[in-house]
């Protein structure tokens, strides 16, 4: 028979506190979505206020060369300390650091006003209009000289039109869609909807890519050269043109090598997609939070003081709380939040800057000389380096951007994996190397194209050991045809 009893046990395990949630969840937020809940909390949380007056915490780091001071493998003592390569060796980077203090008026939501002798970088502005295909099409609509009746055929017909520009619903439906308004039939339908398809851009309101690419031929003048071939490959053969059988196409038009070229060339000068070239979609504009430029001392890592957060607590509601007092039990648990966001923030900053000079560090000579001497290096090199988890380093890398003189990239674009190299060579990363496959295309001959498979031999040579079906799948992901297709190309030109 079971006999039921009590046990004590001990045991230890993680626990995930409020805060350190917090803190894991600031790590991996953009700028923008940071703002954005550092206005809720404002909204939320009365012992928190933005600081219009504090100046934006920034961050500098100066990465120059050092010859005459010794250097540790590692960084020792304060951040502040200087390291350089020995005089045995070539010269390393070092670090230099500098930092304001973080505290609790340091950190805060609003912007700084802007100054021209403060920076020398300047602000760009998007522009705030935008219109879609349709408000473009309804336009056109008006300028015309219509009657009601027409007018609402028109609207029907630009309704049934969808974002690549092509008529979606077939006459009948059109039809249905007007009644019991209006009564028309098919071809009142169809006479409107020619009329819509001399709108602007060329090719709207076609019903297939046959119809799309006659619409925009018919804009050609008359007496262009190859015109009535053209309109009869994108009337009878625009899948043999799909598929590139030029051999095929001459053999059923029965025409010349010239002839066909002259006719594809204004074939393809068409548009697919002739409402892609309206878009309604405003430009999205990424704001850097790591600023990298060349000094003269260096490379020097700042902070972009736009981004970061400056808010405090509100000492005024804390004067109004007193002592040890037990009353107000909300408005302390809203001041310990409020504390916990100041901590996340500060740790969210320092894990940021940490990571940034470690990335710059290791990434001088892609900075100086381009893609094809970028470091493979991966999410365990910066973590041992700045003594942190991989955990965080992948998150504060995620939708974190750098500006730098060769463009702004994503802090996770300096992380590719490596290619073994031969014998005593190093590693190299795969970003080096879609930038030297880049390169041999782009220096080949134009009559002898290089194939994958010579490219993986010249890469060899320089002591990089790549397969063939490696060198396409970077050849593809850059969007580069093989070399057959390439020589075709230069053969048209």
């Amino acid at each position: 028979m079971l006999k039921t009893s009590l046990q004590l046990r001990m045991s230890q395990q993680l626990t995930m506190t409020p805060q350190l949630q917090q803190a894991i969840r600031l790590l991996q937020m953009p700028a923008i979505e940071l703002q954005a809940h550092i206005n809720e909390l404002l909204e939320s949380n009365v012992m928190l206020e933005a600081d219009e007056e504090a100046d934006p915490l920034t961050s500098f780091e100066s990465l120059g060369a050092a010859p005459h001071e010794e250097a540790s493998a590692q960084p020792q003592g304060d951040d502040s300390e200087m390291s350089s390569a020995s005089a045995e060796t070539e010269p390393e980077p070092t670090v230099e650091i500098v930092d304001d203090v973080w505290d609790e008026r340091s950190a805060s939501a609003s912007d700084t006003p802007y100054n021209p002798e403060d920076d020398d970088r300047g602000q760009d502005f998007s522009d705030a209009s935008s219109e879609t295909l349709q408000e473009h099409l309804l336009w056109q609509l008006e300028m015309e000289k219509l009657g009601t009746r027409q007018r609402d055929i028109g609207r029907a017909v630009i309704d049934a039109i969808n974002e690549d520009g092509y008529l979606t619903e077939s006459l009948d439906d059109i039809v249905a869609t007007l009644r019991p308004d209006v009564e028309a039939d098919e071809d009142e339908i169809d006479t409107v909807l020619t009329l819509v398809q001399r709108f602007d851009p060329a090719g709207i309101g076609a019903r297939n890519l046959s119809e799309c690419v006659l619409l925009q031929l018919d804009r050609l003048d008359p007496k262009t050269a190859g015109l009535s071939l053209a309109r009869r490959i994108a009337a009878q053969h625009l899948e043999l043109l799909g598929q590139r059988d030029s051999s095929v196409l001459k053999r059923m038009l029965g025409i010349s090598d010239d002839e066909l070229a002259q006719a594809m060339s204004l074939v393809r000068s068409c548009h697919p997609k002739p409402g892609s070239q309206i878009s309604s979609s405003r430009p999205e504009y990424i704001v850097p939070d790591v600023f990298v430029r060349r000094g003269s001392h260096g490379w020097t890592v700042e902070m972009n003081p736009s981004t970061q957060p400056r808010v405090q607590v509100n000492q005024a509601y804390v004067g109004m709380l007193g002592g040890r007092s037990p009353g107000h039990a909300t408005l302390r648990a809203q001041l310990q939040e409020a504390r916990w966001l100041l901590k996340s923030l500060e740790i969210r900053q320092d894990t940021l800057m940490r990571v940034s000079r470690s990335i710059v560090e290791r990434q001088i000579a892609f900075l100086e000389q381009g893609d094809e001497f970028m470091k493979p290096m991966i999410l365990r090199d910066i973590a041992e380096s700045i003594e942190m988890h991989e955990s965080t380093v992948s998150r504060i890398t995620s939708g974190k951007y750098m500006h730098t003189p060769r463009g702004v990239f994503e802090l996770r674009y300096f992380f590719s994996s490596h290619v073994g190299g031969d014998g005593d060579s190093a590693e190299t990363s795969s970003t080096a190397i879609r930038a030297k496959i880049r390169k041999l295309i782009r220096d080949e001959p134009p009559a002898t194209p290089l194939s994958d498979s010579r490219i993986a031999e010249l890469l060899s040579s320089e002591g990089i050991p790549v397969a063939r079906r490696t060198v396409a799948k970077y050849r593809e992901a850059m969007g580069i045809e093989p070399s057959n297709e390439r020589k075709r190309a230069m053969a048209r030109v």
